[in-house]
């Protein structure tokens, strides 16, 4: 009988058993190095870079920073912000909203036992706590709203439009500029190490 191969192995030597994933089976640099090259929109938006979910996840970070209170802003919501679409790193995808329906229970499993993985490596609950959760998904809604408009070509109307994109925020008031796959790399895995580092764990 043939056994299906489930593991990843990673360029820091790590292997990764998709399926049954453990928290000391990657790294830092595994999870940068695999959301500086996943792109976000399919790849599908404008510029000479994609936009990869690494620049996003620093992206929504700093949204998170600019509207939470000093006295709010802890170093486990900045962790959680950063870490919010990590899975995608690991499994080496974005997988767009529309096809995650046709693709079923069976991926958003596999994609929340990696994101389980992730949390647990670095000292989160999962899942996270409610008013956190719901902190992160406002800004990661109004990044997806400005990313639809600036970076897809969509006018605000047609990323509103509840019968189509149905996006819920509005555009934030500031330019997205895609940057090269190594500086989204070196950045976000920069980032991770501080935060990690404060919080006494990665």
């Amino acid at each position: 009988m043939n056994e299906h191969r489930v593991w990843q192995r990673f360029l820091s030597g790590r292997r990764l058993d998709l399926a049954n994933p453990s928290p000391f089976d990657f790294e830092d640099t595994d999870i940068a190095l695999g959301l500086s090259r996943v792109a976000r929109w399919n790849g599908a938006t404008k510029g000479e870079f994609a936009y990869s979910v690494a620049q996003h996840s620093l992206d929504v970070l700093a949204e998170i920073r600019r509207r939470t209170p000093v006295s709010r802003l802890s170093i486990k919501l900045e962790l959680a912000t950063l870490l919010h679409d990590g899975a995608e790193g690991l499994l080496g995808m974005d997988v767009i909203t529309p096809l995650k329906p046709v693709l079923g229970p069976d991926w958003r499993r596999l994609e929340d036992g990696v994101q389980r993985a992730i949390h647990l490596r670095y000292g989160l609950a999962h899942p996270l706590p409610p008013d956190m959760a719901k902190r992160i998904k406002k800004a990661d809604r109004a990044l997806a709203t400005t990313e639809a408009v600036q970076l897809v070509g969509l006018t605000l109307a047609e990323a509103l439009d509840p019968t189509t994109f149905g996006m819920v925020e509005p555009p934030l008031d500031r330019q997205l500029t895609p940057w090269p796959a190594k500086r989204a790399e070196t950045e976000f895995l920069a980032e991770l190490r501080r935060l990690a580092g404060y919080a006494g764990v990665g």
